[in-house]
């Protein structure tokens, strides 16, 4: 269960009558929100070297897209309509977008894309679009009108670095105010428009396609493959069709295929992998005067732990996945670790004993953890 669910939602019931069906307005999710960021942050964000961030016009029945990071004069020569601002990742560098991301823990941790933020002026947006994942739309300041359908045609507008729908017929609209929230289960076609200058906060969980695990695990089973043998053909007559491929070959490498074999434990294994991986963009940078192992016990015990903002740390049974790795975890350690993967943070005082304070300094040295500095809460 959520440490604060949003507003009033009823999380059972929205996950048992919503979640992947059916759209859902909740009026007041938030009240009194406070954007986690302001409209001067976000595009100092979009100016960043680190934020992944696109520009989005629209010139009467044109779009325009161009992907940031964004020289200060580009954004000061923009027009007061019809454009926006969209930066992925806020819950990365801003400690109450990723306070906000926590108000959605009903959904598990594997689930999670991440906070985006789409600041607009009046009469911007990214045009009308589907979406392959589950998406909570937060809206902050300002006010911003969506449109929705479930229309079955999925035709897009050619020649654009957008995938805009070339034909929406909306058949829902709600116009959203600061502490709104529309949540929209994959496949439903929506297009926001900013009716006044806003923000907006995509909260987004993924689905990896079938496709996306498949081909993963083809490439994880190559990694562990021990596979020996070679074609070989002594006494062989004289090919007649030197261009044909020997039914022999043919039959050698269909035998050699069927050999390979996986388990159980190395399906769990890679989906630990798989889902723990964080974005391509994504590196850790170590301590630049790391603490000895002791003098880091001591401090964390006093403060309290919490994961970088980027780590992801999951667990299935005695298995535990910190950024795409298996990591060893004592059997002493695990529940506490259990714990920090749930929670991402331990408040003070963390009362553990030498084994877990063992692997959490070998992952402090990695980047991927610190002593609690007040923000997590």
């Amino acid at each position: 269960m959520p440490r604060k669910p949003p507003g009033s939602l009823d999380v059972e019931r929205f996950m048992r009558r919503h979640w992947q069906r059916e759209p859902l307005l909740v009026r007041g999710a938030f009240p009194a929100f406070v954007d986690p960021l302001s409209p001067a942050q976000v595009l100092a964000l979009a100016r960043s070297t680190e934020a992944v961030s696109r520009l989005v016009e629209r010139r009467a029945h044109a779009w325009n897209v161009e992907h940031g990071p964004f020289p200060a004069a580009r954004l000061r020569r923009l027009a007061r309509r019809d454009w926006t601002v969209l930066v992925q990742d806020t819950n990365h560098f801003s400690a109450r977008a990723a306070r906000l991301l926590a108000r959605f823990d009903f959904i598990p941790h594997a689930r999670i894309d991440d906070v985006m933020v789409s600041y607009a002026v009046p009469g911007g947006g990214v045009g009308p679009h589907v979406d392959s994942y589950d998406v909570f739309l937060l809206q902050g300041r300002g006010r911003r009108r969506w449109r929705i359908s479930r229309q079955k045609d999925r035709s897009f507008v050619p020649g654009l670095d957008l995938k805009i729908l070339r034909r929406f017929a909306p058949e829902q609209e709600w116009t959203l105010e600061a502490g709104d929230m529309l949540y929209l289960p994959p496949g439903i076609a929506h297009d926001g428009i900013a009716e006044t200058e806003c923000l907006t906060w995509s909260i987004g969980f993924r689905a990896p396609s079938d496709r996306e695990l498949v081909a993963g695990f083809l490439d994880f089973l190559h990694e562990r493959l021990d596979a020996r043998g070679e074609y070989r053909d002594p006494g062989s007559a004289p090919a007649r069709h030197p261009g044909a491929i020997p039914s022999a070959l043919e039959a050698h490498a269909a035998r050699a295929i069927s050999r390979v074999r996986w388990s159980a434990a190395e399906v769990r294994e890679f989906a630990g992998r798989f889902l723990s991986e964080p974005k391509a963009h994504v590196y850790f940078t170590p301590p630049a005067h790391p603490l000895a192992a002791a003098r880091f016990a001591r401090r964390a015990a006093r403060l309290g732990l919490a994961l970088d903002a980027r780590a992801r740390l999951l667990f299935s049974g005695t298995m535990f996945f910190l950024n795409g790795e298996r990591v060893e975890v004592p059997p002493a350690a695990r529940a506490l670790v259990r714990r920090l993967a749930d929670l991402r943070s331990l408040a003070p005082p963390v009362r553990a004993g030498g084994a877990f304070w063992q692997t959490m300094h070998a992952w402090y040295l990695q980047g991927a953890l610190a002593a609690r500095t007040g923000e997590e809460e």
